[in-house]
């Protein structure tokens, strides 16, 4: 699973560690039998431009299915659903890729609204793929989508305008997928993320090799990470007081970190968890949420139709890069964050006992 960045071309790779891609996200797949509770899971460590997020519910209606989802603050009518899970056992979430298509692309930016879709009408990962192949092309998307559901469907579609592969996370030996900004039936050595890739491999490795991957690892474990593969180290257990912001998973255009965590069986849908973790990763604290209850920190309120608990973590970060001249959002305050992220980990664990506790 794990890629060596010196295979490719020095060109590419020194284009891979210049670029900043905004919405750069890193995520995983898991099949039941590589979690340690035998349940699938998605993990979304989320990046994007837009800063600030927030969690609202959908009721189920004559046509449509019940459902959770992460929205970009404004979104106020809930029309593209960046993450999320409904009433049936599905869950869906995505990374952008950027070697599927040319960058000429007229018709694109349309993931979300593909998501939202999902999430009101599908129950199956074979659902998913219908939904896919009968979208009027050209489809607008240039993604990998990452889906579990409760019948023990766990893959990734990697989607373009008239394009469509799909990978089981079951046909892997270890039964789980990474992907970040590329996708493996995409131009070769094209898109980003080949770093955030190997981060994440290293990071989860034991895990991944013993089939025991839990939502915990992903939130207070990779998406607090401060490892960089191909420095060999965590920049965070070192004794600098700053660093510069480059090619770690958790980075300045971060806005949330999500595992959700389904179930086995559709008679157990209620029992899905969507583990979120809102605002800049390192300085959030991760709260449950599930089809019929969603913590009120992280729904939207007005003005601007944002999430309070989002904010707090935004004002956290700020900290985190407190340069703003010139060049300054690139450097972070390790120090500042080391405590941050410690105390808030330590609030997220809580929320894990408490919600778990019978």
């Amino acid at each position: 699973m794990n890629i060596n960045l010196l295979k490719y071309p020095a060109s590419a790779a020194l284009a891979l560690l210049g670029v900043l891609a905004a919405d750069a996200c890193t995520s995983m797949v898991v099949s039941g039998r590589a979690s340690a509770s035998g349940r699938p899971m998605l993990w979304k460590h989320r990046d994007t431009s837009q800063e600030a997020n927030f969690v609202e519910r959908s009721a189920a209606t004559d046509s449509t299915f019940a459902y959770v989802a992460l929205y970009n603050a404004g979104d106020s009518t809930l029309a593209e659903a960046w993450t999320g899970m409904n009433s049936r056992g599905f869950a869906i979430m995505n990374t952008a890729s950027y070697n599927l298509a040319p960058d000429t692309a007229v018709y694109k930016d349309c993931e979300g609204k593909v998501m939202a879709a999902a999430l009101q009408r599908c129950t199956t990962v074979d659902d998913f793929e219908r939904l896919l192949s009968d979208m009027k092309r050209p489809r607008g998307v240039q993604a990998n989508f990452g889906v579990i559901d409760a019948h023990g469907g766990a893959a990734y579609f990697e989607v373009a305008d008239d394009s469509m592969v799909r990978f089981d996370a079951d046909d892997d030996p270890h039964g789980c997928l990474i992907r970040t900004n590329y996708s493996m039936s995409g131009e070769p050595d094209g898109g980003y993320g080949y770093i955030r890739y190997d981060n994440a491999a290293h990071i989860l490795s034991d895990a991944i090799c013993n089939g025991t991957l839990t939502p915990e690892l992903f939130t207070e474990g990779a998406s607090r990470s401060f490892y960089h593969s191909v420095l060999g180290r965590d920049v965070a257990r070192d004794n600098c007081s700053w660093t510069v912001d480059q090619d770690f998973i958790p980075r300045y255009t971060s806005t949330a970190a999500i595992v959700i965590e389904g179930i086995c069986s559709e008679d157990d849908a209620r029992r899905a968890v969507m583990w979120t973790a809102i605002g800049y990763p390192p300085c959030a604290v991760v709260q449950p949420v599930t089809v019929d209850s969603v913590p009120q920190g992280l729904r939207p309120t007005l003005p601007g139709f944002r999430s309070p608990d989002c904010d707090e973590a935004l004002t956290r970060k700020a900290q985190a890069f407190p340069l703003v001249r010139g060049n300054g959002r690139h450097y972070i305050n390790l120090d500042y964050v080391r405590a941050c992220s410690a105390e808030c980990s330590r609030k997220s664990l809580e929320n894990y006992r408490r919600f778990r506790k019978p």
